[in-house]
């Protein structure tokens, strides 16, 4: 089978199996069978697979028909242009989650000190752009799923970041401690909406993904604890979904803890982001 055939087919069974991009998944899925860059498998379509290469296309192609993500299958998603690990272990970092690290960042750069948390942190993605962008930080980072942390220390090691990883449920591992900024991409789906997400979601891990029966589970219990685990006037950075600004606004306000809370919007103008201050004076 040469490269051109192999691309034909794998697109038309990926359009049958209604695969959002086939064609793209196509060369994607072949640039990595072959070690060839995927725009140049055009070049190349005249050339002959190894039987070992159809074989291993043939699985991958087969796996992404059953709607496997695609990154998951690569094995690598890229975020905030470093590359990070990925497999059913973790949630699949998402473009929209760099918009809360682009605001962090913005109000934390001429910070002269810094201890940073990260909340549920998964593939370790924002814990790893934190440190990166600002080496002078301490980073912590936690998470309920053990499998979960043994994927972000592996992506801490491939991005050179030194992070502390603690197993826990969220402030658990941390009491006592305080920072400077609290950050968090907590699960966010109401339970109910869960099994209705599309078909490649569905290989995510539920634990990442389930909010509860309204969705703000994590952000009643973050509201609730994170002015106790911040220094006064330090930052509080969630990702919500597009449909929960004015609720977990009003969980924020409600515990009467934060100031200056904003919502911010995603580039896709959804809400996505909300930014509160801890108040002045210690809790």
């Amino acid at each position: 089978m040469t490269i051109r055939q192999a691309l034909t087919q794998a697109t038309d069974a990926l359009e049958h199996a209604h695969v959002p991009d086939p064609s793209r998944d196509a060369a994607l899925l072949l640039a990595d069978v072959t070690g060839m860059p995927s725009l140049e498998l055009f070049l190349h379509g005249q050339q002959a697979l190894t039987s070992q290469q159809e074989q291993r296309f043939a699985s991958l192609l087969l796996s992404r028909t059953s709607r496997k993500p695609l990154q998951y299958l690569l094995g690598i998603q890229y975020f905030y242009g470093l590359p990070f690990a990925v497999d059913e272990r973790v949630l699949i970092p998402r473009p929209e989650t760099e918009i809360l690290c682009e605001l962090t960042l913005k109000l934390l750069r001429n910070t002269p000190s810094l201890k940073i948390l990260d909340l549920c942190t998964g593939s370790g993605a924002i814990a790893v752009v934190m440190k990166r962008e600002i080496p002078i930080a301490s980073v912590t980072a936690t998470d309920i799923s053990g499998d979960a942390l043994v994927v972000a220390a592996s992506n801490a090691m491939r991005n050179n970041a030194s992070i502390r990883f603690l197993k826990g449920d969220l402030f658990d591992p941390i009491a006592g401690e305080r920072f400077d900024c609290i950050l968090s991409n907590p699960p966010y789906i109401e339970t109910c909406v869960c099994h209705t997400l599309q078909a490649e979601v569905q290989f995510e891990p539920i634990l990442a993904l389930d909010g509860g029966a309204d969705g703000l589970d994590y952000y009643r219990r973050i509201a609730r604890n994170a002015a106790s685990h911040l220094n006064p006037g330090g930052l509080l950075c969630m990702e919500i979904g597009d449909t929960q600004a004015e609720a977990v606004y009003n969980l924020l306000s409600i515990e009467g803890q934060f100031e200056n809370i904003e919502i911010h919007k995603d580039l896709g103008r959804f809400d996505r982001v909300v930014i509160a201050h801890a108040a002045s004076f210690p809790t």
